[in-house]
């Protein structure tokens, strides 16, 4: 139905906990959703609540081509996961360097996952240029670019508004229209948060389809193993309007059944 990817150029930037948190709002309306990890440090499982008993995992066993559904792990969030696994960093370049020479190896499983019907697929992206990414490009639908809302990202900012962010050639372009970026971490009536947001705004237009403020009470929940899935005041109000609009872009039907979850567009007739 739906292939969503998070990326970002450099690593630090609250991706992984973006991206589990959209995975989790999505699933709590009523969608069917993948998390895949592609990301070597393997957190994504963590944040939507695999326990660190469970040791199924997919994309460090590619080289054996696994059965994807096989490795599906149902999480607490409703989301479905596919961890990454553990792997050292020579394993984790070993993989990279196997997904260069053979992107069909990731390419040809999720193809396969986005045949299944009306199912998302939601990739958390090791950040920076990767080959887990690179083979995954073409049948992109949304790939959501994380910064934070700092003085790093103004310089990145303009690369994104020009399509240069995703490299050259023709499948870059055509893969440019398909990124759009969010903020994070924005700080209320800071001047440098605020130039920044001003100038994503300017640059990119309605490219820029979400910003999460900066807030204490995501981290304590990240500490206590928490999400903020209910619509709370700050980063929890803000999450739920990044999936509205990640909804609304996509034009994704609105899944049946009165369990479809609180959306903050719908409330207000918006979508």
């Amino acid at each position: 139905m739906a292939l969503i990817a998070f990326a970002s150029p450099k690593g630090g930037v609250g991706k992984t906990t973006v991206a589990a948190h959209v995975a989790a709002l999505l699933a709590r309306r009523g969608y069917k959703v993948v998390a895949l990890d592609l990301d070597p440090q393997n957190a994504l499982r963590f944040h939507l609540g695999v326990p660190l008993r469970e040791e199924r995992c997919f994309v460090s066993r590619l080289g054996t081509r696994p059965a994807w559904r096989d490795a599906l792990i149902e999480a607490e969030s409703g989301v479905r996961v596919l961890p990454y696994g553990a792997v050292d960093p020579l394993r984790a370049l070993e993989l990279a360097q196997m997904l260069t020479a053979e992107p069909q190896l990731l390419s040809d499983p999720v193809r396969e996952m986005l045949a299944v019907p009306d199912l998302i697929v939601v990739l958390d992206s090791p950040p920076g240029p990767n080959a887990a990414l690179t083979a995954l490009t073409p049948w992109l639908d949304l790939m959501v670019i994380l910064l934070l809302c700092d003085a790093g990202s103004a310089a990145i900012i303009p690369q994104i508004a020009n399509n240069r962010f995703l490299g050259r050639g023709t499948l870059a372009t055509r893969s440019a229209d398909r990124a759009v970026l969010a903020l994070n971490q924005v700080e209320d009536e800071q001047p440098l948060s605020d130039a920044v947001f001003d100038m994503a705004r300017a640059a990119l237009g309605n490219r820029l389809i979400g910003a999460i403020c900066h807030d204490r009470d995501l981290a304590e929940a990240l500490a206590d193993k928490r999400m903020l899935l209910q619509g709370e005041p700050g980063a929890g109000e803000d999450l739920q309007l990044l999936a509205d609009a990640i909804v609304k872009r996509l034009k994704l039907p609105r899944p049946g059944g009165p369990d479809g979850g609180f959306s903050a567009l719908f409330e207000w007739g918006r979508l």
